[in-house]
């Protein structure tokens, strides 16, 4: 039986991180490894203070470790410099916060826009993009309504178009329905895990409701800064 390759979208290895000198010293990530290949969603699990976010930032380039690497979509991250993690976040890689990060003077379509702004697409070719995202988002109809004008879940599900605009290899999602009641949460997990699966967008999310780690294609669990999978 023949062997399938599986190509490697984000490669952690030996990754350390600590905040302040000393006794005082906060080590949020020990020496954390893993894999993920693409078009995966996985489930990033721990309590408050374990390193999540911290580890999110590093792999989106956001944050740099204090030792070892990360690699994502083939580049050595460490490598690449301002500039180059610059490009990086803005054409690679998607965010999603839970606070959902919203322009409230922009309408859901202007929001969803703003990457592509930053990239100076085409007006045409953008306007075609956010009305398709919108789209698959299932908020076609409120495309003029601006962020106070629509409900929890759907400025998160704006936030996702928005994330998915400049067409992301990997999408990074920081407690994505942690303002969000249990059902509108699932609603947005699986749309996040539509996405994953319909356009082989790899995602790497932090949760910690079990509910939505049973979506997830794989669970791994941060405990005192180390990485374990279940």
């Amino acid at each position: 039986m023949s062997q399938v390759v599986t190509e490697t979208m984000v490669r952690v290895e030996n990754v350390h991180k600590s905040y302040g000198q000393g006794a005082a010293a906060v080590h949020a990530l020990r020496g954390v490894s893993f894999e993920v290949p693409r078009g995966e969603l996985v489930a990033l699990k721990g309590r408050s203070g374990s390193g999540k976010t911290t580890l999110l930032n590093i792999v989106g380039g956001l944050d740099q470790p204090d030792e070892g690497s990360v690699h994502v979509d083939g580049s050595d991250l460490g490598g690449l410099g301002e500039d180059g993690l610059l490009a990086l976040r803005r054409d690679r890689v998607g965010f999603v916060f839970q606070s959902f990060g919203l322009l409230p003077i922009l309408t859901a379509a202007e929001n969803v826009g703003v990457p592509m702004r930053l990239r100076r697409a085409d007006p045409r070719e953008r306007e075609e993009r956010v009305e398709l995202l919108l789209s698959l988002v299932g908020l076609a109809d409120h495309a003029r309504q601006r962020p106070g004008e629509l409900s929890g879940g759907q400025q998160q599900r704006v936030a996702i178009a928005r994330a998915l605009a400049n067409d992301p290899v990997l999408l990074m999602a920081d407690e994505p329905t942690g303002q969000l009641d249990a059902e509108t949460g699932l609603a947005v997990m699986e749309l996040l895990r539509a996405v994953v699966h319909s356009r082989r967008v790899t995602a790497l999310v932090a949760t910690h409701d079990a509910a939505l780690l049973d979506l997830a294609d794989r669970v791994l669990e941060l405990r005192d800064g180390e990485v374990t999978e279940q």
